[in-house]
């Protein structure tokens, strides 16, 4: 019998052992192997159920852990998680009187990344586990990652901040972008085991880092799209940002050996500003890709169109004619970080790879043309950063010989510094600029608006001739519409995929994706669907702040 085969043979008894004789879960067994300190105090071998974050969701048997939220406290709501049926907690606060075992710890959201593992039989132990990171492009590129080695034959799950794969399943991961919860992660890694998969990719973002929602997954492969300016807010400075995303990479020497082998590669971007620290930081075998000829996997002779990209992917082992249906130089560049990955990663055929970049048909949300008979172009992308914003008009300027007509909000309780930057670079890259509502939350949407609109007159902009101010994202995308000839391009950005938007303290069901076709339909008088409802079309700001 082939290495191969007794790889195989190993890795399917390790699966077979998890589905037939799942372990007893008790308290005292979900503490034992853990990599932080233990308390002072004996574990009762208690009988556990689950884990739960949510006092809401609290099922009988099941271990409440309570921690410290942006805006909540789960200590608060201990007694209630108890009426539940928690029959235990986990908590920073130093409580005593409870009626069930209450388990004092410094850090629970750290943590709770470990007990989840160790509940659910560490997953990431059996699986191999490719991460994605990165400011922009994470999801396509996670995407693409999953199609390759969907093309290449092996059974494989994928968890992104969209959804989670899990063979014909596929489940929805939340209404905001972020990585799920570190026991919500390690639930889909034992469906994903127990569904017979051997591969995941899975997409993590710098607040699942920051809150060690990903810690215990056990990387073998890690991918950084790239790490330009975004949630200053949360980490302080661009340092902070990048460390949290350099986790992945160090977390790469962490990761135990696997039956199926341990590749720990390292692939980041040649063409980032993160590229010089990212590459003295790396302590794991590594490669980088990018669009100039010093990149050890780089793209040659590309094509740009509005069908799509064309490229010869180069390195010193392999080159290999790729197509995509996928739009813009930075797409060029997440195909390049996927095959790098798969190839020299996974051992995967460069040809075989192409044709699984071939397959992708499109992202929802991601540069996604809604058509409904206009004479120009209607597009709805997820661009919420000033560098995804630049290279969503860089790519739309290519789709098109007439205007582009950029629609884009900032969010409220975020950086703020983006409302400027997202404003100058939509009066350098667009013609016409729609400002309006994304997520303000318990700010002032008027006040988040004026910020945009100083950054936008600081560059040249006209209010009233090259940008607009309309509150109501549903009006604005309308208002946009109408400034639109035949051959231009309108394009609304910053909210894609997602399924709500926040104001004041309330998500409201939004999608944009059917705002603009409820727009276009409006606008050229047929019958379509229904704009989704939001506050700002009926109720003064002073009303939803409340």
């Amino acid at each position: 019998m082939s290495i191969w085969n007794w790889e195989v043979l190993a890795i399917q008894s390790l699966k077979l052992l998890f589905i037939t004789h799942p372990p007893m879960n008790t308290l005292k067994k979900i503490f034992a192997d853990r990599p932080f300190p233990r308390t002072p105090f004996d574990i009762a071998d208690l009988p556990i159920s689950g884990i739960a974050i949510d006092n809401r969701v609290v099922k009988p048997g099941d271990v409440f852990v309570a921690m410290r939220g942006g805006t909540t406290d789960g200590h608060d709501y201990i007694q209630s998680a108890i009426d539940n049926g928690a029959s235990a907690v986990i908590g920073k606060r130093d409580l005593t009187g409870l009626s069930v075992p209450y388990i004092r710890i410094e850090n629970p959201r750290h943590a709770l990344t470990f007990l989840a593992a160790s509940f659910y039989n560490w997953p990431g132990r059996v699986l191999t586990v490719i991460g994605v990171t990165g400011t922009d492009g994470k999801t396509t590129t996670s995407n693409l990652i999953y199609k390759i080695l969907i093309a290449a034959g092996i059974k494989a799950g994928m968890i992104s901040t969209v959804n989670a794969v899990i063979g014909d399943e596929i489940l929805d991961t939340g209404f905001h972008v972020t990585t799920p919860d570190a026991h919500d992660v390690q639930r889909y890694l034992a469906q994903m085991v127990e569904a017979g998969l051997t591969h995941v990719v899975l997409e993590t973002t710098s607040h699942g880092w920051a809150q060690h929602r990903v810690d215990a997954c056990e990387f073998d492969i890690g991918v950084v799209t790239n790490i330009t300016h975004e949630h200053m807010d949360e980490h302080g400075s661009y340092e902070n940002y990048r460390a949290a995303k350099a986790r992945l990479f160090s977390s790469l020497e962490l990761t135990k050996e696997k039956p199926s082998g341990n590749p720990r590669l390292a692939v980041f971007n040649r063409d980032d500003r993160s590229f010089e620290f990212l590459d003295s930081f790396i302590k794991t075998r590594k490669i980088n890709y990018g669009l100039q000829d010093s990149a050890d996997v780089r793209a040659e002779d590309a094509k740009y169109a509005s069908s799509g990209v064309e490229f010869t992917a180069a390195s010193n082992d392999f080159r290999v004619e790729v197509k995509s249906g996928l739009v813009g130089a930075y797409n060029v560049s997440n195909c390049l970080a996927a095959l790098t990955a798969t190839i020299y990663g996974l051992g995967i055929d460069p040809q075989t790879a192409a044709q699984g970049i071939a397959s992708l048909g499109g992202i929802p949300g991601r540069m996604e043309a809604i058509n409904l008979g206009q004479d120009f172009t209607a597009i709805v992308d997820f661009a919420h950063t000033p560098n995804a914003l630049k290279s969503a008009l860089e790519a739309a300027r290519k789709m098109t010989k007439g205007r582009v007509i950029v629609v884009f909000g900032s969010a409220g309780l975020r950086d703020k510094e983006k409302r400027r930057m997202m404003a100058e670079t939509s009066m350098e890259l667009a013609d016409l600029s729609v400002l309006t509502a994304e997520d303000p939350r318990i700010e002032s949407l008027d006040g988040i608006l004026e910020e945009m609109a100083a950054g936008a007159r600081a560059k040249g902009g006209r209010e009233g001739k090259t940008f607009w101010r309309v509150p109501d994202r549903g009006e604005a995308i309308k208002f946009a519409l109408r400034l639109a000839k035949e051959g231009d391009l309108v394009v609304s950005c910053g909210k894609g995929h997602e399924q709500s938007m926040c104001f004041g303290r309330t998500e409201y069901l939004w999608d944009d994706r059917t705002a603009m076709r409820a727009a276009l339909a409006d606008f050229l008088g047929i019958a379509g669907e229904k704009m989704p409802y939001l506050p700002t079309r009926d109720k003064t700001e002073e009303e939803w702040l409340k």
